[in-house]
């Protein structure tokens, strides 16, 4: 299996039915803990965004259309948070190299679809699931540090000149 390629689960069989229904139970796109408390931080700082932009390379979660900035919420086990380390744990586990693919590769199309996204003239910001629920306010802060000058509800101040 080459690396950017999907790996295949035909020749593997799962662990158990109770991994199977976690498996499943995990794979939640859109909505995600980390995702909502971050869109919660951004909102309540003034913040107005687009979620889930469909037409956007790797389809960010929050998006700033007007400014181009584009935020993922990584978890740090499927996007491969520091994963060398992960990648050996990985390897000990039950269906390693299917696993170990699989994470290299998720890691490989984030790259990917950043630097894609970058070509269009985005600035991307991809944010760690543990960093975000440990303090969302450091997340804003990041966020706010790539948005540069612009400020909270400044396109309604404009909308609305009183």
């Amino acid at each position: 299996m080459t690396v950017g390629t999907a790996p295949s689960y035909r020749t593997l069989k799962p662990a158990s039915a109770a991994a199977s229904r976690a498996a499943r139970a995990s794979s939640r796109k859109v909505g995600t803990a980390c995702e909502m408390v971050l869109r919660q931080a951004l909102w309540s700082a003034g913040f107005r965004y687009r979620v889930s932009v469909r037409g956007l390379t790797g389809n960010p979660d929050i998006a700033f259309l007007r400014q181009r900035v584009a935020i993922f919420c990584d978890g740090d086990f499927w996007h491969g948070r520091d994963l060398e380390v992960r990648v050996e744990r990985l390897k000990r586990g039950h269906n390693a190299p299917y696993w170990v693919q699989k994470i290299r590769s998720n890691a490989s199309r984030d790259q990917r679809h950043t630097e894609e996204l970058q070509q269009q003239g985005w600035r991307v910001i991809r944010l760690w699931e543990k960093d975000i629920l440990r303090c969302p306010e450091d997340a804003v802060l990041k966020v706010v540090e790539l948005l540069g000058a612009v400020k909270p509800n400044e396109h309604r101040r404009k909308a609305n000149p009183q």
